[in-house]
């Protein structure tokens, strides 16, 4: 199963958007999925605050997992990883418009109206897999997978 599959299956399971995206690169970087899943449960829907996309925070852990700076002397690598998360921010944006959740979904999930508008109109089931999706091909490039 490539990433994409595989993120988009953990989705579909019902895990959060960071979760699955995350999870989906995780045994090449050294999590396991529990680990991964774990990790990203608490980024889904922006945060849970409409913020950053969670499919775009799962991504950002992943590629910090890759490219993240570990010794505090190795600057080089926090210039990679601050280089890197900026490149993905806007490749992503450039695709979808915007990495800001509330703005990919046009409602506020931090509020009930949002919640409900979203339920509502499928977003979870038919607009968050597309991120889902982008988020994880941009992911792949970037890790030169």
């Amino acid at each position: 199963m490539n990433h994409i599959e595989l993120a988009k299956k953990y989705f579909e399971q019902k895990y959060h958007c960071s979760q699955a995206v995350l999870v989906a690169f995780a045994e090449e970087l050294g999590l396991t999925e529990e680990q991964a899943l774990k990790l990203g449960g608490c980024f889904g829907g922006g945060m849970c605050k409409g913020e950053v996309c969670g499919a775009c925070t799962g991504a950002l852990m992943a590629l910090g997992l890759k490219f993240g700076q570990s010794d505090l002397e190795d600057l080089e690598s926090r210039k990679k990883t601050n280089d890197i998360a900026v490149e993905f921010l806007d490749l992503f944006k450039k695709e979808n418009g915007s990495y800001m959740c509330r703005e990919l979904l046009g409602c506020d999930l931090s509020t009930a109206e949002g919640k409900k508008h979203a339920t509502e109109n499928q977003l979870f089931v038919e607009f968050c897999p597309k991120m889902v999706e982008s988020a994880t091909l941009i992911t792949e490039k970037l890790l030169n997978c």
